[in-house]
């Protein structure tokens, strides 16, 4: 009995040391910029595959690579779909998800081939990634420590848990250097809010010693800060949409791009300590239809299109270019017919066309009427 509890305990420690050197060697990686002055990061958001390859995804994440040629790749959560039907992306037809209820083995095996779908292209151009956990990675089923191992298993994968905070969430962070120099230009966070942002998360990330270098934060679901990036207006106003209290929009004063849901506006604890911390941007994935960028209080915030197959476009791409002089610009690509293209509205657009602007609007009309029906019952 002796004998077995030495035994744990040497297993124990041993596990616990590779963590660490694994942690210690995520910490200490750093990237460069180019000799101009350039880093490119690609953010690819929501690819929510199962274990049934969509043909589609391995072209798309292909080719943007090509178009946009990035030095680092974040994927912005949602990397596997969890149990809904109705796939028809694939050869499984109306098919969908990996977890199987009641065998987390079978489970874990599906979420492996899935992974092994979205980061055989990536691996295969040699480009360093990280991951921001998404709410649908968690549904799978699996622990977030067989999620580590997952990463662990790929070459060009650096995710770790750097925060080690009392929930297990997968946080990390990696700093980019100036080129040809030891001083670092910009940081990059990719943080997991797939189930909230807890307490334990927040005294890391401000405890976290960064030195208040620019940086960006890449997370999957969007905080209210988003809804700073809209405006109250009229029913009749071009591009409205039915918001939780009135109708809203993309203000175009400080922002562009495309969306089909409105969000609700506030200040979060997160923002305050992205303002506290030098952050100039956050991205966002989670919504799928919506591409959007704005900046509210000093700080660029954007949603990024998805890119599963299964559900209705648009699908995308975010480009992000850090300038070692603390500047970034950042762009959207849209996937259609096999072909990435430059998101290039300079105002915000939700409709294409006069048509599907109309029946948005008879369709605000129906919600807005029902929504008052209902509040008539309960008063």
């Amino acid at each position: 009995m002796k004998a077995k509890k030495i035994m744990a305990i040497v297993l124990a420690t041993i596990v616990a040391m590779a963590s660490f050197s694994l942690v210690s060697a995520a910490e200490s990686r750093s990237f460069e910029f180019g000799a101009d002055g350039k880093f490119t990061i690609l953010q690819i958001s929501d690819p929510q595959d199962d274990a049934y390859p969509a043909h589609e995804l391995d072209d798309f994440i292909r080719k943007s690579i090509e178009t946009v040629q990035p030095d680092f790749i974040v994927l912005s959560g949602d990397i596997v779909e969890d149990s809904r039907a109705g796939d028809i992306s694939d050869d499984k037809i109306f098919q969908e998800g990996v977890y199987v209820d009641g065998d987390y083995e079978k489970t874990l095996a599906n979420v492996k081939t899935a992974v092994k779908n979205i980061f055989t292209p990536i691996e295969e151009a040699g480009i360093y990634y990280t991951i921001a956990q998404g709410n649908n990675d968690y549904k799978s089923g699996i622990s977030n420590e067989d999620w580590l191992e997952i990463y662990a298993s790929y070459p060009h994968c650096i995710t770790v848990d750097m925060s080690n905070d009392a929930e297990g969430k997968i946080d990390s962070y990696v700093e980019i250097r100036k080129h040809g120099s030891d001083e670092i230009g910009y940081g990059i966070w990719a943080l997991d809010n797939g189930r909230g942002f807890t307490e334990g998360q927040k005294e890391w990330f401000k405890n976290k010693e960064t030195g208040n270098v620019p940086s960006i934060v890449f997370e999957h679901i969007p905080t209210d800060d988003v809804g700073n990036l809209f405006e109250k207006c009229n029913i009749w106003d071009e591009d409205a949409l039915l918001g939780d209290d009135g109708f809203y929009r993309l203000n175009k004063e400080i922002a562009n791009g495309v969306n089909f849901t409105t969000y609700s506006a506030g200040t979060t604890d997160e923002f305050l300590m992205w303002k506290d911390k030098g952050v100039k941007g956050a991205f966002f994935g989670h919504i799928h239809t919506d591409g959007f960028t704005g900046t509210y209080d000093g700080i660029t915030l954007g949603l990024t299109y998805g890119c599963q197959f299964s559900k209705a476009g648009p699908y995308g791409v975010r480009e992000i270019i850090l300038d070692e002089d603390g500047t970034f610009e950042t762009n959207l690509y849209v996937y259609e017919d096999g072909v990435f293209s430059l998101q290039e509205y300079t105002e915000y657009k939700t409709y294409d066309n006069a048509v599907s602007e109309f029946f948005a609007k008879v369709m605000n009309i129906f919600i807005f009427i029902g929504n008052q029906i209902v509040s008539w019952f309960k008063f």
